[in-house]
């Protein structure tokens, strides 16, 4: 008798410690401009690059009472086609036409250079978190060059431990944002419209 109550006693505190603890997740994250871009080129090519500058994929930890356990995870083979995709539809808004060997063209590389989720380590529920993106483009056209860093952050306040569908939206959110940003600056389209 006491050896079962000791078993239950084991097993309901096991299944307690599990519900505090979370499962890793890997993340796809699905970035979109978010604004119209004035035309500024005449359809000049332009070479579209981009490249994960991160020093890994992990962006961060959920939190919780394991947080050890509980990385989230953004691959750089699943980002860049979907960032490629972005940097060259935003140099067609521009008013350039994107190419990838076009002799003596102007070209821009887009490197992601950080993306991060921060949650609080204290405590065994996860009730906000700090997601933040960073890009860097490198724009070059005959001799002039020019390079910009952008960001966006997010800070979100949860009920309940985020779920994947969850962070998936808040990361594209904040990829998003800062992708954006990068092609609103003017000096952009200007250099490579020289």
């Amino acid at each position: 008798m006491l050896q079962r109550l000791l078993f239950g006693l084991i097993t309901v505190t096991s299944l307690t410690l599990v519900g505090c603890a979370h499962s890793p997740q890997q993340l796809n994250p699905e970035p979109k401009l978010t604004t119209q871009l004035a035309p500024v080129g005449h359809g000049q090519p332009v070479v579209v690059r981009v490249a994960d500058g991160r020093p890994s994929p992990t962006l961060g930890t959920r939190g919780g009472l394991y947080p050890e356990t509980s990385a989230i995870t953004v691959q750089g083979a699943q980002i860049l086609p979907k960032l490629q995709a972005q940097a060259e539809a935003a140099v067609r808004l521009l008013g350039f036409t994107p190419s990838n060997n076009a002799p003596n063209a102007p070209q821009i590389t887009v490197t992601l250079v950080e993306l991060k989720y921060q949650s609080p380590k204290e405590g065994m529920y996860v009730t906000e978190a700090t997601i933040g993106a960073t890009f860097r483009s490198d724009v070059q056209n005959a001799n002039r060059r020019y390079s910009g860093r952008y960001g966006a952050s997010l800070d979100q306040r949860f009920g309940m431990a985020p779920n994947q569908e969850t962070n998936t939206k808040l990361v594209s959110d904040v990829l998003s944002d800062a992708l954006t940003r990068l092609f609103k600056d003017p000096t952009v389209g200007q250099v490579l419209g020289e």
